[in-house]
């Protein structure tokens, strides 16, 4: 699988987001084949239960919440380039 399979699962939650979110704030939600395919109360749970039934790196573990922090991550670094 490769990243563009991961962002289709992406694309999927973020399309769905306010739905799922209705259902299933707070929880972890295992996405694959723009589908979900558990509900999670740990991202812990979430990965041992999708490991056991999928192969790594074709299944997106995504937290289910409101906004686009959600699905964003912000690095900061205290490199300077010159």
């Amino acid at each position: 699988m490769t990243s563009s399979y991961l962002q289709k699962q992406l694309d999927y939650f973020k399309s769905n987001q306010d739905e799922f979110v209705k259902k299933y704030k707070g929880k972890f939600l295992v996405i694959k084949d723009q589908k979900i395919q558990g509900i999670y109360n740990t991202e812990i749970e979430a990965y041992t239960d999708a490991k056991k039934k999928f192969e790594l790196g074709i299944f997106l573990i995504q937290q289910c919440s409101p906004g686009q922090e959600s699905y964003t991550q912000t690095f900061h670094s205290r490199v300077a380039f010159f």
